[in-house]
């Protein structure tokens, strides 16, 4: 297997702002190398081989609907202490509180400045090492189908799959992990936050996006034009990416 998630698209109205925020929130570095706004460690851009997960925002004329995300962001702290003055700390930066029917429960739910959904964590012992990104969090109606074809289609490994999650991570055990969470909702909206992934140096992008029609990808028309990149759904409709390399 040799495609890799490299980055968490966002769209956005005002790319530029909320890739600032974003890159706040992380302690990250904003960079503006064309007119999406990337988001990532401290260092300059990385491409064509980033190193880790990082964020591209882009530009949208369409404001963010009511429906919530199905993909979001958990945020990683290290203690009680410093989830409330991350959450502070957000709070001041233009993140706003957001009821997503949580209820009672130790993590705090926030929006960014266009109403992207994210959660800051309590601190957990499985994300002590991950970075600022606990994990990028997908709804889904089957996790076990989620497994199977997630778990094929990119070379992070499989660490757990039940009826209600499933979980991934970089080979290599580093970076933030990929979940999908069991909901009985269906999506309904387009994807306001998808993954990008990346072939690596000596793979064949067109053999893989056959590769992913045959695990149940399909294609996927965004207006997109003629492009580099490949527009695609997994089997339950959420929208990815396959990017070029050059």
């Amino acid at each position: 297997m040799v495609l890799r998630p490299v980055q968490v698209n966002i769209k956005a109205v005002d790319a530029a702002a909320v890739g600032r925020f974003w890159a706040e929130a992380l302690g990250w570095s904003a960079y503006r190398p064309g007119v999406t706004t990337y988001v990532g460690p401290a260092g300059g851009l990385v491409w064509p081989d980033p190193v880790g997960l990082g964020i591209d925002v882009v530009p949208v004329p369409e404001p963010k609907s009511a429906t919530k995300n199905r993909v979001h962001l958990d945020l990683a702290t290290t203690s009680p202490a410093h989830q409330a003055e991350l959450v502070a700390r957000l709070e001041v930066l233009g993140a706003t509180r957001a009821d997503v029917g949580q209820g009672d429960v130790p993590w705090t739910v926030l929006a960014d400045p266009e109403g992207n959904e994210f959660c800051v964590l309590e601190p957990r012992e499985v994300y002590r090492d991950t970075g600022p990104i606990a994990a990028v969090v997908v709804d889904c109606v089957d996790p076990r189908e989620a497994a199977r074809f997630w778990g094929a289609a990119i070379d992070w490994t499989l660490h757990e799959v039940t009826d209600d999650h499933a979980v991934l991570r970089s080979a290599e055990g580093v970076g933030p992990y990929l979940e999908f969470l069991r909901t009985p909702d269906v999506k309904t909206v387009p994807d306001r936050v998808h993954l990008d992934l990346l072939p690596s140096p000596d793979a064949d992008k067109a053999a893989e996006v056959a590769r992913l029609h045959a695990l149940g990808a399909t294609d996927l028309d965004l207006g997109q034009g003629d492009v580099p990149w490949t527009c695609l759904s997994d089997p339950e409709g959420h929208e990815f990416c396959v990017l070029a390399r050059s």
